[in-house]
């Protein structure tokens, strides 16, 4: 799993900081999530293929998450793409974005499919047999989700050595891979135990941009191995937490902590301050697993 931040700071675009936007590539898929302006510039600086993003997930329609997009799917069709491209975002997404197309008479010549949302209930909106999505409520000024996705578990390896050993026929991998025990030439049964040896644990990535503190989303993303977390203030102006509906650092770190996550990333950062450094300290006192977003950084996990 790999993610790439493509932007990560609150609102206005500047010459050296992007709106949130990232990708994330887990079990040969290829998710962008939030597209804020510049989108596009980011993915070519960082020479993400465009045709590997057939899925676009959008938190909210404030314009630092989602003016990209427009531009982001003319490109796409100025480009010839032709297979599909799913939005995931909230109710009122399709009606935006089309009325850009209408108006600049730039109707896509490949499917363009809206999955609105509007449930304040986590919901499953994507999944195929590698990975499943949720949503996570949030608290902020308007309708707003992150997304939980979830790898689904890998089929156990094969021992090799130990498949060799008893003779099992190559026909039987695909069974033994999925927990069934091997049968000899003979007919003597092998256990799976000996046979495979344990798949590397599933994975798991939050994101959560923006909201304020909400201890609701807790249970949703309990144990999740990486939560992206907004922090746009530092505690010395939390007073403007509850009129912006956004989040400190310590309270990012707070909500990792009572997650019990494996490990915290900061970002949303507001451009007042002179340092990241401080988020990352500030975080670091209620939890100790800190990492700091910045444009064009990756994590591999």
């Amino acid at each position: 799993m790999k993610l790439t931040i493509l932007g990560c700071y609150s609102a206005t675009p500047r010459t050296f900081t992007n709106p949130t936007s990232q990708v994330l590539e887990i079990r040969n898929h290829l998710f962008l999530i939030d597209c804020g302006e510049g989108t596009q510039v980011q993915l070519r600086k960082y020479k993400v293929k465009f045709t590997r993003i057939k899925h676009i997930f959008i938190s909210h329609l404030h314009g630092d998450h989602f003016f990209g997009l427009p531009g982001l799917i003319s490109t796409f069709r100025l480009l010839g793409r032709e297979s599909e491209l799913h939005i995931y975002g909230p109710k009122g997404i399709k009606e935006a974005v089309t009325l850009f197309l209408k108006l600049g008479d730039s109707w896509t010549n490949y499917p363009l499919i809206f999955h609105e949302l509007n449930s304040k209930e986590s919901e499953l909106i994507f999944e195929d047999e590698k990975v499943s999505v949720y949503t996570v409520p949030l608290r902020h000024r308007i309708y707003t989700n992150g997304f939980l996705f979830k790898e689904k578990p890998l089929p156990r390896t094969l021992n090799v050595e130990m498949v060799a050993k008893h003779k099992i026929d190559r026909n039987q991998f695909g069974t033994i891979k999925n927990g069934a025990d091997g049968i000899t030439q003979e007919g003597v049964v092998v256990p799976n135990l000996e046979l495979t040896t344990d798949p590397p644990k599933a994975k798991s990535y939050a994101f959560c941009s923006d909201t304020a503190y909400n201890e609701a989303i807790v249970p949703i993303i309990k144990k999740t191995d990486i939560l992206y977390h907004e922090s746009t203030f530092l505690e010395t102006e939390s007073n403007l937490c509850e009129k912006t509906k956004h989040s400190t650092a310590k309270q990012a770190g707070e909500i990792a902590e009572k997650a019990e996550v494996g490990q915290l990333i900061l970002g949303h950062y507001s451009s007042r301050y002179k340092s990241l450094d401080l988020f990352k300290e500030e975080a670091m006192q209620v939890f100790p697993k800190v990492e700091l977003a910045e444009d064009g950084k990756s994590f591999e996990f």
